[in-house]
């Protein structure tokens, strides 16, 4: 606790000399720590923090067993969702791939949170495409007065079948919003206060995440938080972002209390955030919890509909994971699927300031809506193909042009990217394929749709000649496709992965995330 405390102070003492660089007044000045704060925190504004709990409290009943600890320390009671593996199809049967487009990265960050325990992640806890998406590809800004562009390439692979396999990588990159021209966001927290939420790597760590995004707020900007256990109660009412320090009081003020009511929480939220409504900027629902929920209505299709006319009004919902055993991904990834917005997995401060710092504006302003994509496969050139992932982002090809049809979202500056292994007929030449994207503007609400064709001889012909981000895309989609248990992966190991990613290390100099992987990849043939 006294290391947890010293951290609070020096993060204080650094917004101190933040806000007095930016002219804030003593008014709105954090105090020096957290335990300082009930000398400073507004009684009207902050509500009394809770008695702090007994780390053994653990909400029971509901659709969710109670943890029980098992002898290795494995993570426990975890609850993921298995979609299977896409097939290859045949082009002569069906030569369109539809698929809404994901950002999502928390089945990444799941898997390194297990490995550094020393443990492999479940393989039903691995979706492909968000360890793919997880990575930087490399792809150029789109030119001015463009909202994406389209990016091909392809080659054959080390990994694939026989010769006359290849892949491809399909990517869309969003333009970017310099931090000075982010529209002002109205944001409202509802955070997860249950006894579930009582650990360092939970309420603790969601603390000093929103510290964090303290520190990056705009003057008017808005702040909301909602607390849930039992029930659900208000926090902070609606604060501009210029009284960093009565944000700050309303986060030092959070204590682990009660069961876990996921849906009166996310009620009470919606609803703060319609007071707060910004008719011209960004609304957001930022939900921060283990996704455990065992009070009120438990799943994610009964919680969406007490909140579905919420985000018709263009409130999006962000759901952001903490914390391991008795953790729901499936319930925080479907949330954030079914709230027009994306799902991310914090295991560490790095991981937070990532999202609440390097890629803040990506995170918060949406450029498109229902965005989907559709891969019209020339029959005469391919043979087969195989979408790597996105199983559970499937689109019927009659919907693509639906504008009703709920597809993802996508924040400025971010990339989304799709692989394909594909069978070529023999000395096939011509075009391959054909890549529509289609979205909706959501300052306009203008439905938008682009194109861009590819060719034979525009495939690589040697794997180690291609672009390194195209090689890395691979080689991290074989690895998740190893861990996943992937029947197209059957004849690959960990250690040829490890291998191509050690190679692929070197052209990547100076890439830490890359560096990471690497390790990781070492983790896991060492537990496999």
């Amino acid at each position: 606790m006294n290391t947890l405390r010293k951290a609070f102070g020096y993060c204080a003492v650094f917004l101190l000399v933040f806000l007095a660089a930016c002219g804030g007044s003593p008014a709105t000045e954090a105090p020096a720590t957290e335990a300082e704060y009930y000398d400073y925190a507004p009684a009207a504004t902050v509500a009394a923090p809770m008695e702090e709990q007994p780390a053994s409290i653990i909400p029971q009943g509901g659709n969710y067993p109670a943890p029980t600890a098992n002898a290795n320390n494995e993570p426990y009671d975890m609850f993921f969702e298995d979609y299977g593996v896409n097939p290859s199809i045949d082009t002569e049967d069906d030569n369109l791939s539809t698929f809404a487009l994901d950002v999502d990265t928390g089945s990444y960050t799941v898997m390194r949170n297990y490995l550094n325990d020393g443990f492999l992640p479940p393989s039903e806890s691995v979706r492909v495409e968000e360890y793919i998406n997880y990575f930087d590809q490399g792809y150029g800004l789109p030119s001015e007065h463009q909202t994406f562009n389209i990016y091909i390439d392809g080659g054959p692979s080390p990994f694939t079948q026989t010769e006359r396999y290849d892949m491809l990588r399909i990517g869309i990159q969003g333009y970017e919003v310099p931090d000075e021209e982010r529209k002002d966001a109205s944001l409202t927290f509802v955070i997860d206060v249950s006894g579930s939420m009582d650990m360092d790597n939970r309420l603790g760590l969601v603390k000093q995440s929103l510290e964090m995004l303290v520190e990056q707020l705009h003057r008017d900007d808005t702040v909301s938080i909602v607390v849930y256990g039992s029930d659900a109660r208000i926090v902070l009412d609606p604060t501009p972002g210029s009284q960093s320090g009565r944000i700050l009081s309303a986060i030092y003020s959070l204590r682990p209390e009660g069961a876990t009511n996921a849906e009166a929480g996310l009620r009470l939220g919606y609803r703060m955030a319609m007071e707060a409504y910004n008719p011209d900027g960004i609304n957001r629902v930022i939900l921060c919890s283990d996704g455990v929920a065992n009070v009120g209505e438990t799943g994610p299709d009964a919680i969406l509909e007490e909140i579905d006319h919420f985000v018709e009004e263009g409130i999006t919902l962000t759901t952001i994971g903490f914390g391991m055993d008795n953790y729901n991904d499936t319930l925080m990834e479907q949330l954030a699927d079914n709230g027009d917005g994306f799902y991310a997995y914090v295991d560490d401060r790095d991981e937070a300031r990532k999202l609440f710092v390097d890629e803040i504006t990506g995170t918060l302003q949406t450029i498109a809506l229902d965005a989907k994509v559709q891969v019209e496969f020339n029959p005469d050139v391919v043979r087969n193909y195989r979408l790597v992932g996105y199983e559970n982002r499937d689109v019927a090809d009659e919907d693509f042009r639906d504008n009703d049809v709920d597809a993802g979202e996508i924040g400025a500056g971010h990339s989304v990217t799709a692989l394909y292994e594909v069978k070529l007929y023999p000395e096939a030449y011509g075009k391959i394929a054909t890549v529509f994207m289609r979205w909706e503007d959501p300052d306009t609400h203008q439905v938008i749709e682009i194109s861009q064709d590819y060719y034979a001889d525009q495939l690589g012909r040697d794997f180690r000649e291609t672009d390194p981000f195209f090689q890395r895309a691979v080689v991290v989609a074989e690895f998740a496709e190893i861990l996943k248990g992937s029947y197209w992966a059957e004849d690959s190991s960990l250690d040829d992965v490890y291998d191509e990613a050690r190679r692929i290390e070197d052209d990547l100099r100076r890439d830490d995330d890359m560096e990471e992987f690497v390790d990781l990849v070492k983790m896991a043939r060492r537990l496999w």
